[in-house]
This record gives C-alpha cells, structure tokens and sequence, in this order.
C-alpha cells in the first residue's frame, strides 16, 4: 500500500498547538534582538518553528517544537 504524503502533512500542520507569536516570544526570551524570519517546518517527524534572530553577535536560529513549546536546539551564524 502506498502511503497518502497529503494526508501525512495534514495531519503534521493540524499537529501543532503554539501559536508562531508564542514560538517568537520564547525564542527571545532565549536570544534577545531583532527576529527576521520564522517558519514552520518539519525536522525528524517533529514539527518545528525555527526563529532566525538578529543580535549584535551575529544571527541565531531558534528551534521550537510547535507542539509543546520546548527549544530544541539555537544555533548561531557565524558568516
């Protein structure tokens, strides 16, 4: 039987229970500054906001999980 993709991504973006305002929110109390960017994404099955963060040390992404509102990982930019 060959698996429904649709139906899969449906059910990840019904999936979540963060709004991506709350994800911002958390992700600055995380990384103060200048939030630039934010998506909604899927990362190991999981679904994820990432919040890419503009401070004077660089730029950071912030991962969220979308569902229980815990940082999975912040990365830092070094380019």
């Amino acid at each position: 039987m060959i698996p429904n993709y649709y139906a899969l991504w449906d059910g990840y973006w019904r999936s979540y229970r963060i709004s991506s305002e709350a994800a911002v929110q958390i992700a600055l109390q995380q990384v103060p500054g200048q939030v630039v960017r934010v998506e909604l994404d899927v990362e190991d099955g999981i679904l994820v906001y990432e919040v890419s963060i503009r401070t004077t040390a660089g730029i950071y992404e912030v991962k969220i999980n979308a569902n229980t509102g815990q940082i999975i990982e912040v990365d830092r930019d070094f380019d």
